[in-house]
């Protein structure tokens, strides 16, 4: 059971790494040169699903992390 355990944090640790990449970065230094990012956005779309998988793929991934610890 370990091995597998350790098996699904792998595959989880490497899907939260693509999710991470895959996000849009914020402002940046896009407000040195007069971007504006005082207005409020919602994320929508890919944007919200990639925040969602974030927080739930990093949540998986600090259980298994826990469990694997008590486990061993």
């Amino acid at each position: 059971m370990h091995t597998a355990l350790n098996i699904v944090q792998i595959v989880i640790s490497v899907l939260l790494m693509l999710v991470i990449l895959f996000q849009v970065k914020g402002g940046g230094l896009g407000g040195i040169f007069g971007q504006a990012e005082t207005v409020y956005r919602t994320k929508r779309g890919v944007e919200k699903w990639l925040f969602w998988a974030t927080i739930i793929l990093s949540a998986l991934f600090v259980i298994l992390a826990i469990i694997s610890v008590v486990t061993d």
